[in-house]
């Protein structure tokens, strides 16, 4: 039974992520680069001026700081896909993958601009400070009425999504993490998934129940610290391991276009087409951009100029993909154990292993808890965003039960139905925020130059505290 689910939900994932979509995802971000003029070049250094704080103004509506809605966006991206899914991709489709990756990562910069600015001007803020925004309300207000369904279609899936992406990817990780780092015995298998998902959805709860605000401080700690140890753990490998450093790039470079023959996934080697989808695929699952997720994180900042909030926004894919992503596959390639026929976490798990005997096993299962954890609670928000859209706030309180339930469920699943479930449900996800991206296009590219017209006659300026 168990392989009759595999295999379904395989099938099902292989045809959301066929051509179509890969076409409708580059076809996107590439229209966006374009008709704002690289946007993810020109304004690369005033996010980073926003994100550090200049900006924030304590009288603007909304519930968080640019910081903290960058860090609450980040909790979501950056988990589990940096670490297991980059060694998926490896895995099925060799070092070219991770090139694919940094391409999604290019362009997806332009799509997590335009989708977070969007967010913020057409958010809805409720008297209690509430802030209703995503997609699905750029897609309502934005768009003529007879787009609506794709609101709908955009909330439901994010809902749903939330229980594959959001958190039994991350409960289910972390499970079969603990459980290969400390050699569990089968017999006992069973016994310690069901204790690691009681846990982790005891904690998550505790968090998620206070609502984004708690969210945001939670995040605005947890992903600074994390990642900074986690991306110095892999530069002091790549330094001890220097010299295979540029074999690496050489390696990824080269199978991008020339697929390998040595793939464990792959019987015979992978294909070009292979290479490319699951660096798309992983790409897309590591970074959410075009995916429309981050935009609900966004939509609360404290923030009067929507294209501001899209710069800091942008900022995302760059940090989660092409640092984090790019320092994982580095550690894997350069250590020699790409093709080790490991997958998942235990790959990644092994190569820090390899790298740094002493601890490099054991940061790498510490960054798994809290990059899951972040992960678990940021998407909780999105769930529960997605489901006040199609049920009212009276939905929300029941969801969270819901999504708290199926955080400890994702312990006990097997590994390759609930990644196929995530993926299904993440390209259902980003079919209507890519149309309503699309169609507002024009709507950005306004607001844009605007906004960058008005920064040069010096009319945004630092708030003065």
């Amino acid at each position: 039974m168990a392989e009759l689910i595999n295999s379904f939900l395989t099938e099902i994932s292989d045809f959301v992520w066929g051509p179509p979509m890969a076409l409708i995802l580059l076809s996107a971000g590439l229209i966006l680069t374009v008709r704002t003029v690289l946007i993810q070049v020109r304004g690369f250094a005033h996010g980073i001026g926003i994100a550090t704080g200049k900006y924030d103004d304590p009288s603007h509506k909304g519930q968080l700081t640019h910081f903290q809605a960058l860090s609450a966006a980040l909790s979501a991206t950056i988990g589990i896909g940096n670490i297991a899914g980059v060694a998926i991709a490896i895995y099925w489709g060799g070092p070219g993958a991770i090139f694919w990756m940094w391409v999604t990562a290019f362009f997806g910069m332009a799509l997590k601009y335009a989708e977070c600015t969007l967010a913020v001007k057409y958010r809805k803020i409720d008297p209690d400070g509430n802030v209703r925004g995503g997609p699905m309300y750029f897609i309502e207000h934005g768009m003529p009425k007879y787009f609506k369904p794709l609101a709908w279609m955009f909330g439901i899936c994010t809902a749903i999504a939330a229980f594959g992406a959001g958190n039994m990817v991350q409960s289910n990780t972390m499970a079969h993490s603990i459980i290969d780092a400390f050699e569990v015995s089968a017999a006992n298998e069973a016994s310690v998934r069901w204790i690691i998902g009681f846990v982790t959805a005891g904690l998550v709860g505790l968090v998620i129940i206070g609502g984004i605000k708690r969210i945001g401080k939670v995040a605005s700690y947890l992903v600074p610290v994390m990642s900074v140890v986690y991306v110095v753990s892999a530069l002091i490998i790549l330094v001890i391991n220097f010299e295979q450093v540029i074999p690496a790039f050489n390696l990824i470079f080269y199978h991008a276009f020339n697929p390998t023959a040595v793939v464990g996934g792959a019987a015979g080697g992978a294909t070009v087409w292979m290479t490319f989808t699951w660096g798309l695929r992983r790409g897309m699952f590591s970074n959410e951009a075009g995916q429309g997720s981050a935009a609900m994180a966004h939509s609360a900042a404290k923030v009067d100029e929507p294209v501001r909030e899209g710069l800091v926004a942008m900022l995302g894919p760059f940090i989660d993909t092409i640092v984090i992503c790019t320092m994982t596959a580095l550690v894997i390639i350069s250590t020699g154990i790409w093709s080790s026929g490991e997958t998942g976490a235990v790959l990644t798990m092994n190569a820090f292993d390899q790298g740094l005997p002493i601890y490099g096993r054991w940061m790498v299962l510490v960054g798994i808890m809290l990059f899951a954890f972040s992960t678990v609670i940021a998407w909780s928000y999105y769930g529960e965003k997605g489901i006040e859209y199609i049920g009212g706030t009276a939905a929300k309180l029941p969801y969270k039960w819901v999504y708290i339930l199926f955080t400890l469920l994702g312990a006990r699943f097997d590994l390759q139905a609930v990644w196929a479930f995530a993926d299904t449900a993440n390209g259902l996800m980003a079919i209507p925020n890519l149309i309503g991206l699309i169609a507002l296009s024009g709507v950005v590219v306004r607001m844009s130059k605007k906004y960058m017209t008005e920064r040069e006659q010096g009319l945004h300026k630092p708030f003065k505290k």
